[in-house]
């Protein structure tokens, strides 16, 4: 898969993305996120929309429930033709199996099936608010770990974490175990509700496989040359 960052495209409808999107080159293959605001606001037709226009989509919905109901869901998101999408990690193993049943289960013959990674604690989340709100009374790295570790047991591809956390997962799991770091901001931008941020030099430097941006560029005066001065920043450490 490539390793491009991701874009997430945290818009309110399908207009604002097309508008966004006229910023880059029509040959430009992007890989972007596609996140509840937007999938809940427009359905299937904007993965389907965005993939007709040659981009890679990551559909990050986070499911969480029953394992027999996050499986029948996968085996319907499986039929997008996503390259990546995600589970949470506290639905416990037995759930994230399930989700991968229904993903392998959903992906038409010849096809690739989606990757699937899972959640560990949300980069918003301090370990303050974990102890207050989650009753986990462990370090976050120790909750964090033991997600990730989960997710290997359950044959998922990796884990959505922090770039902080992302050597420590390394080592405690393999080289080509996914980890997928939000709350990325360059050098000098404003970081916003996230917690738990790097920028992308740092980010590669310790151990993140892949990373998504949102408001450093979508937010931007010149979004197409923030993506490239990101997309540098993150490949000259590779």
């Amino acid at each position: 898969m490539s390793q491009r960052p991701i874009i997430a495209l945290d818009f309110p409808d399908r207009t604002e993305i097309e508008a966004f999107l006229t910023h880059f080159p029509k040959d430009e293959s992007l890989f972007v996120k596609v996140g509840m605001e937007i999938f809940y606001q427009e359905g299937p037709s904007i993965v389907y929309w965005l993939r007709e226009q040659g981009h890679d989509v990551f559909l990050d919905l986070k499911l969480h429930d029953i394992p027999n109901t996050v499986e029948r869901a996968m085996t319907r998101l499986a039929r997008l033709g996503v390259s990546l999408t995600n589970v949470h990690a506290a639905g416990g193993i037995e759930m994230m199996e399930a989700g991968l049943a229904g993903l392998h289960k959903g992906t038409a013959a010849g096809a690739q099936v989606p990757d699937l990674i899972a959640v560990t604690q949300l980069t918003s989340t301090s370990e303050a608010q974990m102890h207050r709100d989650q009753q986990i009374l462990t370090s976050l790295q120790d909750s964090v770990l033991h997600y990730a570790k989960c997710a290997q047991t359950a044959g998922l591809q990796g884990v959505v974490c922090s770039a902080l956390e992302a050597q420590m997962i390394k080592e405690q799991t393999n080289d080509s175990f996914i980890r997928l770091t939000p709350g990325i901001r360059p050098e000098g931008s404003a970081v916003g509700d996230q917690k738990r941020v790097m920028t992308p030099q740092n980010a590669r430097q310790a151990g993140a496989t892949m990373i998504v941006v949102g408001r450093p560029i979508t937010q931007s005066a010149s979004p197409y040359e923030s993506y490239i001065a990101i997309k540098e920043a993150w490949e000259e450490q590779a």
